[in-house]
C-alpha cells in the first residue's frame, strides 16, 4: 500500500476512536435573576440566568456526575 493511504487510514482510525469515547456535555441547573425560576440546560439560557448546581448527567438535573477522587485533587 502506498504511504499516503496508510497515513490516511491511520488518521481515520484515530478520529473514529476518539469520537467513540467522547462523553455528552453535562447539564446544569440555572436560576433566573428576574423571578428565581429554575431551569436545567447544558449551556446558559442567557444573561439573566446564573448557574446554581451541577454538573448532572440527565436533562432533569437529578443524577449528579460522579468525578473520580484523582480528578478532584483529593
Amino acid at each position: 500500500m502506498p504511504a499516503r493511504l496508510v497515513r490516511f487510514l491511520l488518521l481515520a482510525a484515530l478520529f473514529a476512536t476518539s469520537a467513540a469515547v467522547a462523553a455528552p456535555a453535562p447539564w446544569y441547573q440555572w436560576r433566573s435573576k428576574l423571578n428565581g425560576a429554575l431551569h436545567c440546560a447544558q449551556t446558559s439560557p442567557g444573561e439573566g440566568w446564573e448557574r446554581v448546581r451541577g454538573p448532572f448527567r440527565d436533562v432533569r438535573c437529578e443524577r449528579p456526575v460522579r468525578v473520580p477522587n484523582s480528578l478532584n485533587g483529593v
